[in-house]
């Protein structure tokens, strides 16, 4: 469960954050990001810095934990870890902003209930992941989930 849901993340995250990170443009017309029009030029750039973020730092530390924390690597848990403190972190920023933006001049989210139904998710398995990977820790079984 671990692993799969951490490989499922990295396959979400590269389709809906590091292709925008790349071309914010082609993420709008993928649909997985929305354009400035929809939620201001502030709001995209939010969006943007997110995924730009996502490039350079939270996706290579996803993919190291996983991969280290599954060949048995003392320090794979640590790395696992932090990207899991990650995952717990953006998704409730995310949401914080969704509220906090709501009524604001401009913002029109158009799938607002789409984040309300993902971000929780990802917490969710983030969430219950630390916890896995912290309470295994002394237990030589973190291949297990």
């Amino acid at each position: 469960m671990l692993q799969g849901g951490g490989w499922l993340l990295v396959i979400y995250l590269i389709v809906a954050q590091a292709i925008s990170a790349v071309s914010y443009d082609l993420g709008v017309v993928m649909g997985t990001q929305e354009s400035a029009q929809q939620i201001t030029a502030v709001g995209a750039a939010f969006w943007y810095g997110f995924a730009f973020g996502d490039l350079v730092v939270y996706l290579p530390l996803l993919i190291t934990g996983l991969v280290s924390y599954q060949i048995g690597f003392t320090w794979g848990r640590i790395v696992l870890g932090a990207a899991l403190g990650i995952t717990i972190y953006w998704p409730i920023v995310c949401l914080a902003t969704v509220v906090a933006a709501r009524n604001a001049p401009g913002w029109h989210l158009p799938k607002e209930s789409d984040y309300w139904i993902v971000l929780p998710v990802i917490t969710i398995w983030a969430v219950w992941g630390l916890w896995w990977v912290t309470e295994s820790a002394g237990t030589g079984h973190h291949t297990d989930a």
